[in-house]
């Protein structure tokens, strides 16, 4: 579990959070939980989310569960730095399907005192990393993975498994086109796929 750090809230010290792991477990909900905590300390809070991914909401951020945060909908991740108004908790929901500036957006916010807190996929249908995913990982001070629960066996899910046949990296899809599966049920479903 992650335990929000005590410094820094208040101060100009800024840093970079992640939260990442496969579809369905849980890193949008870790999010919102994050924020509404900030929000309770009475913190200034902005939230962006790219504006392809329209799957629940065309603005909000909104986990599986149905929670929802309002949030501003971008097309590029220099829109971000573009809207941002002096808030001191940046969230970002769906990194991975930003470009790969987004590090160098995060990191600028996090050098000018703010806390980012960044939820994304780690790796995509292929099981490979994911956008700007593997940076933002290596420039944050915390990262958290979280995990889903394998659909087939029950078992820790860190992969998410492509129901349907689609070239492209992305395809916005929830259960119907996506399933968490553990390393052994995602490899057995790619040799079907090869």
């Amino acid at each position: 579990m992650f335990i929000e750090p005590k410094h820094g809230y208040g101060t100009d010290k800024g840093w970079i959070e992640v939260i990442c792991g496969s579809m369905f477990s849980g890193k949008t909900e870790e999010l919102i939980r994050r924020v509404r905590r900030a929000q309770f300390a009475k913190q200034i809070i902005e939230i962006y989310k790219p504006a392809i991914d329209n799957r629940y909401h065309e603005q909000d951020v909104v986990s599986h569960d149905e929670n929802a945060l309002a949030a501003q909908a971008v097309e590029s991740s220099v829109n971000i730095l573009l809207l941002y108004g002096g808030a001191q908790v940046v969230a970002i929901d769906e990194a991975q399907f930003f470009d790969l500036e987004l590090t160098r957006i995060c990191d600028e916010l996090a050098s000018r005192g703010v806390r980012v807190i960044v939820a994304g996929l780690d790796m995509d249908f292929k099981g490979e990393p994911f956008g700007p995913m593997p940076a933002l990982m290596a420039k944050a001070e915390y990262v958290t993975k979280v995990h889903a629960i394998c659909s087939i066996c029950g078992d820790v899910a860190l992969y998410s498994y492509r129901l349907q046949a689609h070239p492209s990296q992305i395809l916005l899809g929830e259960k119907e086109s996506y399933e968490p599966r553990c390393r052994k049920h995602f490899e057995e479903g790619m040799k079907g796929h090869v």
